[in-house]
């Protein structure tokens, strides 16, 4: 029985096609629905030039309460978009749970959630913004379908990329 499930997105052009699946996922089971988004962490080549420019003080106050801010600041931007694809007053929006925006490498950002959650199933879409067509599954579905623990309930978007190219 599926009672709680976990909703993968990368806010990318093909999130809203995703979460439709999601939400009557969770309509259809009457689940919880979770909500998570991952952050990449900062990479060596911005880490460096931050360096270069900023006393160590101030870098300090970046990573503590800067951090903290944008963490904040992407998860309205999650919740803002889960609002304008459901309408404001769509009851779908009564079926999640919780938005969390976690910093990490994606897959383990979202195995980690699937597991402190304890969700059922996993929903996400085979690609993210910035996959070629021609690849198959993106980098983090790969290594979700790999490693889950539960079932993954796992979007194509090949199939919806190439109806709206035409």
């Amino acid at each position: 029985m599926i009672r709680s499930m976990l909703y993968a997105t990368d806010l990318g052009l093909y999130a809203p096609f995703v979460m439709q699946h999601a939400v009557a996922l969770a309509r259809s089971f009457n689940a919880q629905l979770y909500v998570i988004h991952a952050v990449e962490p900062m990479g060596l080549i911005a880490e460096s030039v931050l360096q270069s420019y900023l006393d160590e003080s101030t870098l300090d106050r970046l990573h503590n309460h800067g951090l903290n801010t944008v963490m904040a600041g992407i998860e309205e931007k999650v919740l803002q978009s889960l609002r304008s694809d459901l309408g404001d007053d769509e009851p779908d929006l009564a079926l999640i749970r919780a938005v969390r925006v976690r910093q990490g490498d994606p897959a383990q950002v979202i195995l980690d959630q699937a597991q402190r959650l304890a969700v059922d199933l996993l929903v996400l879409g085979s690609h993210s913004h910035g996959a070629a067509f021609d690849v198959s599954l993106g980098r983090t579905a790969t290594r979700v379908l790999q490693l889950s623990p539960v079932p993954i309930y796992m979007v194509p978007l090949t199939e919806h990329r190439s109806r709206m190219k035409s």
